[in-house]
């Protein structure tokens, strides 16, 4: 059988090869602590599972709307007013399956052969790879501690060249925790629309981020009506398993984003849809934003474990759940690194190869989406190792 030159060309997502490894090494009874995949230990909120066993009773659950649940895009809607300072309307909300298909459908609708797309390095390499798939000739611009590992308007600015069509951005970042400022972020995109491009905004982690000093964290929805803003209920919400995410377009977008879903995937996922309507009721807000105060406790103690055993991070995270670690000192690239740290400390962490050329074999990701009680096994394991190097 032969195979496409797009197939051939995805390189392995190392932090699901990482998460293979660890599962053979507790099958032979090792326990590992496995801080390899950005996924929340604490599982759907409680009022969506008790919807979910509610509305399990055998009652039909058709196809939606391609563009989702108006009761949900409504609620969407809202949260993102009250909670990230934009007002949307409704029908500018695209529910998907996942943020992948919100990433999938903007792309689709925005790049042809040969387009040239920007994208900081490092980054989360799945969304580059949808680029790729419509065409689009991904350019990966390096970053650095100084610009908090995040692209700005005067890199997109020197950078961008005739063929360039637009720039995929993420704030906060994966795999960095990092955030860029809002005002910066609104000067990107202002960067961008000025050349005629288009701008995907990652916010995908936003309801994790940390306040700044103008307040609570706020979505560039506010600023740029021309962005199209991505987002998910799997990290805020802990629903990674339920695949359901949304976009907000641009009103020009609205039919071709419906005709899109229509084909490639017909409506999100009906029991996951109404479920979520659950998410934006009191009782699961206060749940949700427990968990990010929750978070915040894990990111104290991590970054303090790191300290002390003596690995080195370049830029302290402000969102998310991650932690970009320089292991250079070790005199082990990060492959080698992991490799080790999953073999004799039975930690699995994710290579910086996995986001990018830049760095790629200095940095690690290490995920703090664990319990506290498996991040501090983890800190003394890797510190153990440490010792040994």
């Amino acid at each position: 059988m032969k195979f496409s030159r797009r197939a051939e060309a995805v390189s392995p997502f190392y932090a699901m090869e990482f998460g293979k490894h660890a599962a053979a090494l507790e099958a032979q009874g090792h326990h590992v602590v496995k801080l390899n995949l950005g996924e929340p230990d604490f599982g759907a909120p409680p009022a969506f599972l008790r919807e979910v066993r509610r509305i399990s009773d055998g009652r039909p659950l058709p196809y939606t709307g391609a563009l989702g649940l108006d009761d949900l895009r409504r609620a969407i809607a809202g949260f993102t007013t009250e909670h990230f300072g934009a007002r949307v309307a409704p029908e500018r909300v695209v529910v998907t399956t996942g943020a992948s298909a919100a990433l999938l459908l903007s792309c689709a609708a925005l790049i042809d052969p040969g387009d040239e797309v920007l994208v900081a390095d490092p980054s989360y390499p799945c969304n580059r790879r949808f680029a790729e798939s419509f065409g689009g000739r991904v350019r990966l611009l390096e970053t650095s501690p100084a610009t908090r590992f995040q692209l700005d308007a005067q890199t997109v600015a020197d950078r961008w060249r005739p063929e360039t069509r637009g720039v995929m951005a993420a704030t906060p970042s994966n795999p960095t925790g990092t955030s860029l400022p809002h005002t910066e972020l609104v000067e990107l995109c202002g960067t961008v629309s000025e050349r005629g491009g288009w701008r995907i905004v990652d916010e995908i982690y936003l309801g994790l981020a940390d306040d700044g000093p103008d307040g609570p964290p706020r979505s560039v929805a506010a600023d740029d009506p021309g962005a199209i803003v991505i987002n998910s209920f799997s990290k805020y919400f802990g629903m990674t398993g339920w695949r359901l995410g949304w976009a907000i377009v641009p009103e020009a977008m609205i039919p071709v984003a419906e005709r899109l879903a229509q084909n490639y995937y017909i409506c999100p996922p009906t029991p996951s849809q109404v479920a979520a309507l659950t998410c934006f009721e009191p009782e699961t807000l206060a749940v949700a934003e427990d968990r990010r105060a929750q978070f915040r406790a894990r990111r104290r103690l991590v970054l303090d474990g790191l300290e002390r055993i003596g690995l080195d991070v370049p830029v302290r995270p402000d969102g998310a759940f991650y932690v970009y670690l320089d292991v250079s000192g070790t005199g082990l690239t990060s492959s080698e690194f992991c490799e080790t740290a999953l073999a004799q400390a039975h930690v699995a962490l994710t290579p910086g190869k996995d986001f990018g050329d830049a760095g790629a074999e200095r940095f690690v990701r290490l995920s703090y989406a664990a319990s506290e009680e498996d991040l501090a096994l983890a800190i003394d394991r890797l510190g153990d190792l440490m010792n040994r190097i």
